[in-house]
Formats: C-alpha cells, structure tokens, sequence
C-alpha cells in the first residue's frame, strides 16, 4: 500500500530535547529564502529554545532583520552550534548560553550575560518548551508533570521578571502557546495546560505592562515539524503527524518565524495581548 499524501518515515528519538540533524527529512528552519527589511535593525533579542525548531528559524529571521541574538539551549549539540552559524551568516552576533530555564537562577544570569555581550535587551522570546504524551490521565508521571509546568510556565515566568529589568520602552514579549491550549488535547492534557496558562499570562501581563509601553503577545503554532515531534510521540504517529491539519500537512518552523518578527517588531505596535495562529487552517476562537 503506497504511503499517505505528506507522510514521512516513522522515526523517534529516545529523549528530549530531540536533535534537528537527525531528523528525516530535516525541518525548512534556516530561513533561508527569507529576506530581511531591517524591522529589528540594532535590536537585540533573547530566544528561549532557539537551538533548533522553531527557535532557529526565528533566530536566524531575526538576524536577517537586523537584531543580534542570544538563544538559550539546554544540552551540548550541533544544533546550538548550527543557530549561531547560521545567525553569523546572516551578519550579526550570536551569543549561546546552555541551561535550564526551570532555574530562576540560570535565567537570571542568561538575561544578566546577554545585556553584558550585547549592550541591553529588546525583545524576549519565550520558547522553550517540552512534552510527555499520555493517553490515560491517571498514568501521567507525577515527575513529568512537574516537568511540563516548570519548563513551559516557570521557565516564561522566570525570564520575563529577569528583563523586565532591562526592556525599554517600545519592546516586546512573544511567548510561544499552542493550538491546543484552545481545543485541548486528550493525549496532552499537561502540555495543553501549560500552553493555557501562557495564553492567560500574555494577557495579563500584557495589561500590567502598557504603561511601560511594552507589548506583549504571543503565538500558538499548529502542528509544526521540530525535534519536539519524534523526541516525544512514537514512530508510526510521526510518520502522520500534521495529515489531520485542514491543509493536510504539518507546517515547518520558517512559515511561522515571521509571525514572531511582526510582534516582535513595530509593525505590531497597535497589538498587546494578543495571538496569532499560524496552525494550517483550523479554526480558533481567541
């Protein structure tokens, strides 16, 4: 029987985060037809996650646009090494800072070293992010749980008061939510709580901050093709993984980067507390 429309080798990983090089094929996450227009020119911007996914693709966007950028990863690999090439290329700085952004402390000093390299912080991106797929409630890990939560949740919450410290007027937050903080998920009950808990949180804090004149806005990918795909679902689930989609496909990280460089820049400064849905054509109410 011939393989479905836009299936792809079943394949897994046996831990998170996954590795982008290993992957088949290889997510489109290097920007590479992407042309800049100076939106973040002399900008500096902090990536949580952008070793990889959709991390890279929107670093290396906003390099292309002018901004130089730190990104935050937490295990050695090429993929790290890969971004800051790729953002070298591009013509700007690139500082990679290794560590768990579940430690306030590491990311305190993540945002402390960055405004050090580089002069100051404009932009925070809030990306990082995990998942433990689990189709029976009572049998989600207690460890995995807490996991979850202070990955996706503490580690934004941890990053956003450490540069709070240092964004000026005019700059931006984007956290990364999901599609199925809106829909839910019955095999991801914890990950699409978390995702929740970020929509509520760009609302809010978005409302605390426009006296400061700092946006803050989010986005709440689809199914996109990233490590965080074959590092957390079983094999023959990602050889399917994005069919459900409207578009019948899963999305790859360089169409959604240029949803973080609009709110990250002032082409969006009519625009605080708000979501942008790049998910393949599902519809969404919020």
């Amino acid at each position: 029987m011939a393989a479905p429309k836009n299936a792809r080798p079943a394949q897994h990983q046996r831990r998170q985060p996954g590795r982008q090089r290993l992957m088949r094929p290889r997510p489109e996450g290097d920007a590479a037809g992407y042309v800049g227009a100076n939106r973040l020119r002399g900008k500096i911007v902090l990536i949580s996650g952008g070793d990889s996914g959709i991390g890279r693709a929107v670093a290396v966007a906003c390099a292309k646009e002018g901004a130089d950028v730190a990104i935050l990863y937490l295990e050695e690999s090429a993929d790290a090494r890969k971004t800051q090439s790729l953002v070298e290329e591009a013509g700007r700085a690139c500082l990679s800072l290794r560590g768990d952004v579940r430690s306030e402390a590491f990311c305190r000093r993540a945002v402390k070293r960055t405004v050090s390299a580089f002069g100051g912080l404009d932009v925070l991106i809030n990306n990082a992010a995990v998942q433990f797929p689990q189709d029976d409630p009572a049998k989600i890990k207690t460890a995995d749980l807490k996991r979850t939560f202070e990955t996706n949740v503490f580690g934004a919450f941890y990053l956003t008061i450490a540069a709070l410290k240092h964004l000026p007027k005019g700059g931006a937050i984007v956290n990364t939510t999901s599609v199925t903080a809106y829909r839910g998920s019955g095999h991801l009950i914890d990950y699409a709580a978390t995702k929740g808990a970020l929509v509520a949180f760009t609302r809010s804090i978005a409302q605390a901050l426009i006296r400061r004149d700092i946006r803050v806005n989010a986005v709440a990918p689809g199914p996109i093709w990233t490590p965080l795909i074959p590092s957390s679902f079983k094999a023959r689930e990602v050889a399917e993984f994005g069919m459900k989609a409207p578009m019948g496909r899963a999305g790859q990280p360089d169409e959604i980067a240029p949803c973080y460089v609009f709110l990250a820049s002032e082409d969006s400064s009519y625009m605080t507390g708000q979501v942008l849905h790049p998910n393949g054509g599902e519809i969404i109410n919020g």
